[in-house]
């Protein structure tokens, strides 16, 4: 909470002492002192706000408190989202093409890619709710979600199976409630809502002020001197509280009542009475001690840890897609120029079978085969071509803030620089090894980590709200007397008409007499409560054990899917390069197939269909080589995800994540 000051204003004219009415303007006679104090440190000059407001605002810290009063009432200014492309994208446009090499896809998804851009505000968000802890307030949460709109049409299928191990929700391609962010938002630990709660840290000022007029018959005027008592009566209060860290709360009040009346019996009139108090309450049970009024703050920042992990997991898993895109979209143009090559080997082949009807050597029903043969063939290519399409078009939305929409963009040609490289001979290492670096390294662990001592951050609170209420107060008051002489004054019998000195003034004269402690009181209280039963407190405290236990069985849980992930993408790498081999090899073999059934056809020893199905066999195995290098990139950067090593693997730097701008260069064109 911030600091406050509550004011109770009413009408009304009440004189405080003759000595100070002669210099205060009538505003100031109505309401007095108090009031005046708060109105002079509210009425700050306003350009000192303006210049604390133009500074960057550190979210975990808030605005500063000095000039009080002056800025914490302002909402903070949030910069606006920008929805422009770094200039990275139109460096690498050349002549309607876009040329990319991963370094630079992953460069150009860290810059403008939405998904990111969306996950950049969390941490901001964790740092805020610790500043609120601070105050001592309930925490909101941070989120614990992956956005996937940017980048799941293309990559969700590739990536789904990664995802199950993470801890994390995902919904790819958005919904209703999610949009494309899957999950809910995580508050570190459910049990700082229960058991003791913490105390208000921020100090806060408060204040009010009232003027009343009382009429009051009276049955024997011998006590006032008047069967009619007339006052007229001003109370104010000014005060500030301040919590601490221990439980303890401290206030110190600054109390004055006027009167003037027209009572016959009083000494003074008008009279004012005046006191300073000092009130302090320490918990000595229930709400005792720093860990439980500070667990908050603990949790905030542990909140933020995980807030900042998240991130990077948003990151990885931008980078993964956006890497398994790129792969699919050489794969694609690998296919397109694959299905080039097997059109023009049916077309060559529909020339020959021409060529031979003409001269009277082949029946002309063999032109029609061969013609049926290029028709499909060349469907085989307007299908590659528009999946091609398709995926520049998903692509172009990952690395980019408005996709297609980009004049620019829209009809630009992806053209990748690199080709997917497979080395056969590479060597994994063993899966022991990799899962404890996993186990280490990935943030989700570290996450789960994080919530467990969170847990045990909430259970302190929780077990001290089970505690019988103690509390020790303390008042130290100063009280002061202060007035003028009664001119009504009817003495009753045995009362006398000496007045002292030492009380006649105003204001100043009780201020006086307050800092002197002329006339001090104390006054030590206990206040004890303790529950006959106590179930709320004692459910409270087993259902957060139970919640620990459970949370201690799942990060088991976790640590097993990590190890199972591990060796499943190890076994996928070692999958993968067994068939890009076998394929690779079926290639070669269906090539040498071709060229022998060719010129025994040119021979004469075989048919057309025969030629026609050796083409067949070649385009498919070219289609399955293809799709075997896209698996096995794919499943190289599944081992990357399951062992942690996504960001060092692509040299990505959180930190220029976090502020989108990344310092290498592009690459050089490729010409």
């Amino acid at each position: 909470m911030v600091p406050q000051i509550v004011l109770r204003i009413s009408a009304g004219a009440v004189a405080w002492g003759r000595p100070l009415s002669e210099y205060l303007p009538p505003m100031t006679k109505r309401i007095g002192w108090p009031l005046l104090l708060v109105t002079a440190m509210a009425l700050q000059p306003l350009a000192t706000a303006q210049e604390i407001r133009a500074r960057p605002m550190d979210y975990s810290m808030g605005q500063s408190a000095w000039p009080p009063l002056v800025n914490i009432f302002e909402a903070p200014e949030v910069p606006e989202i920008t929805l422009q492309n770094s200039d990275r994208l139109e460096n690498l446009l050349q002549e309607a093409k876009l040329y990319l090499s991963l370094s630079d896809a992953l460069a150009l998804a860290i810059e403008n890619n939405l998904d990111i851009a969306w996950s950049r505000y969390g941490p901001q968000s964790a740092a805020n709710d610790l500043m609120r802890a601070k105050s001592g307030a309930q925490l909101r949460g941070v989120q614990n979600q992956i956005s996937v709109l940017s980048t799941a049409q293309g990559a969700a299928a590739r990536t789904a199976p990664q995802a199950q191990a993470t801890g994390i929700t995902q919904r790819a391609g958005g919904g209703a409630a999610g949009g494309g962010q899957g999950g809910a938002a995580d508050i570190g630990d459910a049990s700082t809502f229960f058991g003791t709660q913490a105390v208000n840290l921020d100090p806060s000022m408060f204040g009010n002020i009232d003027w009343g007029h009382f009429s009051n018959p009276q049955t024997n005027n011998f006590v006032t001197g008047t069967t009619t008592l007339v006052r007229e009566i001003s109370n104010s209060q000014l005060g500030i509280r301040q919590g601490f860290a221990s439980g303890a709360t401290a206030a110190l009040v600054w109390a004055n009542s006027n009167s003037e009346t027209n009572s016959l019996r009083t000494n003074f009139n008008p009279a004012l009475t005046s006191a300073l108090t000092l009130r302090l309450t320490q918990p000595l049970l229930q709400g005792f001690g720093v860990a439980v009024n500070t667990r908050n703050i603990q949790v905030a920042k542990n909140n933020n840890e995980i807030s900042n992990l998240q991130f990077k997991l948003q990151v990885e898993e931008v980078v993964a897609r956006v890497a398994s895109l790129y792969w699919g979209l050489v794969s694609l143009r690998a296919q397109v120029e694959s299905q080039v090559q097997n059109l023009e080997l049916a077309k060559k082949l529909y020339r020959d079978n021409k060529i031979r009807v003409e001269v009277g050597t082949l029946a002309p029903i063999e032109i029609i085969r061969a013609e049926a043969e290029v028709a499909a063939r060349e469907a085989d290519l307007t299908a590659a071509e528009t999946e091609l399409q398709l995926q520049e078009t998903i692509l172009k939305d990952a690395l980019s803030v408005n996709g297609i929409a980009s004049p620019t963009l829209e009809h630009a040609e992806i053209v990748p620089t690199e080709d997917i490289v497979i080395d056969v001979d590479e060597e994994v290492e063993p899966v022991r090894v990799l899962s404890e670096v996993a186990l280490a390294s990935r943030a989700d662990m570290e996450q789960n980590r994080i919530r467990l001592r969170n847990t045990d951050l909430g259970l302190v609170g929780v077990k001290n709200g089970m505690l019988p209420s103690l509390n020790l107060t303390v008042d130290l008051t100063n009280n002061a007397l202060a007035g003028s002489i009664n001119p009504l004054f009817r003495p009753s019998p045995g009362q006398t008409a000496d007045v002292s000195p030492f009380f006649l003034g105003g204001l100043m004269t009780a201020g006086g007499q307050l800092f002197r402690r002329n006339f001090p009181d104390y006054q030590v209280r206990m206040q004890l409560n303790i529950p006959l039963k106590n179930r709320q407190a004692r459910a409270d405290y087993t259902a957060a054990l139970l919640e620990q236990r459970q949370q201690q069985v799942r990060f088991v849980q976790l640590e097993n899917s990590v190890r199972t992930e591990v060796q499943s993408a190890i076994i996928q790498v070692t999958q993968a390069r067994a068939r890009f081999a076998a394929a690779a090899k079926s290639v070669q073999l269906q090539e040498q197939t071709l060229d022998a059934e060719q010129k025994k056809y040119n021979l004469g020893a075989s048919t057309i269909f025969q030629v026609v199905q050796a083409q067949r066999d070649l385009a498919n195995a070219r289609t399955n080589l293809i799709a075997t290098q896209n698996e096995f990139a794919n499943a190289r950067i599944n081992l990357d995800r399951a062992t942690g090593h996504m960001l060092t693997a692509h040299n990505i730097s959180i930190a220029e994540a976090y502020e989108g701008v990344v310092a290498k260069r592009p690459d050089p064109l490729p010409f």
